[in-house]
Parts: C-alpha cells; sequence; structure tokens
C-alpha cells in the first residue's frame, strides 16, 4: 500500500498544477476573445472564443476550489520507519511472487532465515532435518491421493507445530543462558527431547509416505510401453526371416 501522505501531498501538487494550466489557458483565451471581438464585430467565431474562455475560467475556478478544500485538509501523519520498511518489503514479496519460479524463491528465503535464526542452538540440527524431511514429502505430496490424504494434511499441521516448537525451544535456551536457573535448563531438556521425538516421528512418516507412493506405482505386469516393444521387434525379425526365404529361391 502507497504511503498515504505521499499520496496525499502528490493529489494537491497535481490539483495546483492543474489549476495553474487552466488558468493560463483562461487568461489566453479571455484575451483573444477581448481582442478579436471588437476588432472584427460580433460572429459565430467570436462566439466560440467568448465560449471557451468561459469554460476556461470556469474550470480554472473549480480547480482552485479544490486545491484549497484539499489544503485544508491535515495530511495524514508520517509513516513509522518499521512500518514503511514492512511495507516496502511486502511490496517486493509481492512483486517476486507474481513471477514464475517466484513461490519458490521466497519459500526458500523464508527457510533459510528461519534456519539461521536458529544457529548455534539445540533446535538447529532438528530444524534441519524437519526441513529435508518437508521438502520430500512436498515432492511426493502430488501422489499421495485416495486413502492417503489425511495423512498429507496430518503431515501439515504437524509441520507447523514443530517448528513452532523449535523456535520455542531456541527461546528458552537463550534466555537459560541468562539465568543459572535450573529450572529453565530443564524445560529445555524436555523440549528438546519433545522436538527430537517429533522430528523422528515426521521423518518416518515421510518414509512410509515414500513407500506408499512406490507400491502404489509398481505395476503387477510388464509396462505397456516395454510389451509394445517386444510385440515391434518380434514383428521386424519375422518380417527380415520372410524376405530371406523369398530371397533364397532367386540366388538359387
Amino acid at each position: 500500500m502507497a504511503d498515504e501522505r505521499a499520496r496525499h501531498f502528490r493529489r494537491l501538487r497535481r490539483l495546483r498544477n492543474s489549476a495553474r494550466r487552466w488558468s493560463v489557458l483562461a487568461g489566453g483565451l479571455g484575451g483573444a476573445a477581448a481582442v478579436l471581438t471588437p476588432y472584427a464585430g460580433l460572429g459565430l467565431a467570436d462566439a466560440a472564443w467568448a465560449g471557451a474562455a468561459g469554460s476556461a475560467i470556469a474550470v480554472a475556478a473549480w480547480r482552485w476550489v479544490d486545491h484549497r478544500a484539499l489544503a485544508a485538509v491535515p495530511p495524514p501523519p508520517a509513516l513509522d520507519p518499521a512500518e514503511a520498511a514492512a511495507r516496502s518489503r511486502a511490496r517486493l514479496v509481492a512483486a517476486v511472487e507474481r513471477l514464475p519460479v517466484g513461490p519458490g524463491v521466497v519459500a526458500e528465503v523464508r527457510r533459510v532465515r528461519s534456519r539461521l535464526a536458529l544457529r548455534g542452538t539445540a533446535a538447529a540440527e532438528p530444524w534441519a532435518r524437519l526441513d529435508r524431511a518437508a521438502l520430500t514429502l512436498a515432492g511426493l505430496a502430488g501422489r499421495l491421493t485416495g486413502l492417503a490424504e489425511p495423512a498429507v494434511r496430518e503431515a501439515a499441521e504437524a509441520d507447523r507445530s514443530l517448528r513452532e516448537l523449535a523456535t520455542r525451544v531456541a527461546s528458552v535456551e537463550r534466555a537459560a543462558k541468562l539465568t543459572p536457573q535450573s529450572t529453565l535448563n530443564e524445560v529445555h531438556a524436555t523440549l528438546v527431547a519433545q522436538l527430537e521425538d517429533g522430528v523422528a516421528a515426521y521423518e518416518r512418516l515421510v518414509v512410509a509416505a515414500a513407500g506408499y507412493v512406490a507400491e502404489d506405482a509398481r505395476p503387477n505386469t510388464e509396462h505397456p510401453a516395454a510389451a509394445r516393444l517386444t510385440e515391434a521387434t518380434d514383428l521386424l525379425h519375422g518380417v527380415a526371416s520372410a524376405l530371406a526365404e523369398l530371397r533364397t529361391p532367386l540366388r538359387a
């Protein structure tokens, strides 16, 4: 969204410039009408000059009225620098996402940024494992249909929950470094164990999903393309043998 304060002053500037242009045009047409009417007498052309001059004067007056009305309105307050930066980032992300490969690039940047935020904590290694498993599952998601669809939804919910848990682990770990309280250390150890167990369960789910896709794609019989190629090969061998038999009497 554009800065409302900048938009207000831009509109005010446009109104002022428009009012000036119409004022100049009205002055020129009015002067021409004042000179030409007495010079050549009243006629159809003089009525056109007078009408154009009157219209320009009216439009100029309206523009000045609009300009004064807008100038009397207090301008919106200036944006906070943090809010302005957030809006700029949102516009940049929206522009990148409109590109063909934009969504993938934005997702990768966010994933890398989240991983860097956890660097040096006990949640970094489980987060990296979760990332690898999530990418693998994303590649299989298109084939996990039918009975496997509830598992895909459950995996998406588990992914969000585990990432929130990893962020909580990092926060508690940083807080524990500021104070020697044993309570925080115990809580941190419990959260790390939960995170490890959750990531391991997620990885097992991904392995099971890969097995499901492999079994679903494995045919019970020979692939149709291979069967057609075998038939074509046998046909060519038969044609070659027939041609050989036809040529044998001729040589004799």
